[in-house]
């Protein structure tokens, strides 16, 4: 304004005398810069009102025209993915899915299975000890022994879940990865009924004539032993530096056998009236074979360019 209060402060230094003009024009100046920056403020203030309103206004509004964004939906990792494919093979089997403690007992995990304490087949499970007592469990057959006890025969079963084992991770092995494994307890179980058992079942899952051979083996829970093998469905044998079979043409799939009479007896089951097979497979290695990927740590790299490829059949 031309007769503003700061305007008459200005003309004042007109009527003051020379040593006071220098401190009052000093603060008249400094008031000037003052209200300024009080107007600057309150006029982006007012800015910033107007816009908000704008936006508000705006807000449950949607512009049909803008172009969309694609929305991605989840999906099941493929190991379990698999899992369920294996379970629901067994499920049609007539089989029953139990389920243990990832955390066991020495006795759970060795001793009810045939391992006697200082036993060396113990050397080839790469036990992680928690306690002298506890462990993280190297398989699932403690939940055959927990499923056993609290059950009588005839047992159906199958113990999908997680194990542990001290590995160096590779393209084939891993430190903690899936297992699944089944048990079969009732009169007049023979080695037969493990061979037709498994053979259906791998034809089931892989293809129907897939070549499939038995080699004699051990473990001390089942007498007699035999590990499955399954053709390379990588390289079919054709690729020497092949790095899943190795060049051999075969893929070590299960472990099988009869389940020993004394694992019978260490639950209370008569071995002279009832007797029966078991058999476990690492799910992550079957996955391996039935996807053809060369490495079991793409599974667990979390990269969604991989994991969105796989589904069920």
């Amino acid at each position: 304004r031309k007769r503003g209060e700061l305007k008459l402060l200005f003309e004042e230094l007109k009527t003051l005398k020379p040593e006071e003009k220098a401190a009052f024009g000093q603060m008249v100046n400094d008031l000037k810069i003052h209200i300024q920056e009080k107007i600057r403020a309150r006029g982006e203030l007012k800015v910033i009102k107007k816009e908000s309103a704008v936006l508000k206004a705006s807000s449950g509004k949607i512009d049909l025209t803008l172009p969309g964004q694609k929305e991605y939906w989840g999906s099941p990792h493929p190991i379990s993915l698999f899992q369920q494919e294996i379970e629901n093979i067994f499920i049609a089997m007539g089989y029953f899915i139990e389920d243990g403690p990832e955390i066991e007992t020495d006795y759970y995990n060795f001793e009810a299975l045939n391992f006697p304490p200082y036993h060396p087949a113990r050397d080839d499970w790469d036990t992680l000890y928690i306690t002298d007592d506890l462990l993280l469990r190297t398989h699932t057959s403690p939940v055959q022994i927990r499923a056993m006890e609290k059950r009588k025969p005839p047992i159906r079963i199958i113990t999908p879940g997680k194990v542990y084992r001290r590995e160096t991770p590779d393209p084939t092995h891993l430190p903690m990865f899936y297992q699944v494994e089944g048990l079969v307890v009732d009169e007049g179980i023979t080695f037969a009924h493990l061979k037709g058992t498994l053979e259906h079942f791998l034809k089931t899952l892989f293809y129907e004539k897939i070549k499939i051979r038995f080699r004699p083996s051990f473990f001390p829970f089942t007498e007699p032993s035999a590990e499955i093998d399954i053709e390379c469905t990588v390289c079919g044998g054709k690729n020497e530096e092949c790095r899943v079979c190795g060049g051999s043409g075969w893929i070590e799939i299960l472990g099988s056998g009869m389940v020993d009479p004394q694992v019978l007896k260490n639950v209370n089951i008569d071995p002279e009236k009832y007797s029966g097979f078991a058999f476990g497979l690492g799910i992550d290695r079957t996955a391996m074979s039935a996807f053809q990927i060369p490495d079991m740590r793409f599974f667990y790299e979390n990269d969604l360019r991989f994991i969105r490829q796989f589904t069920l059949k």
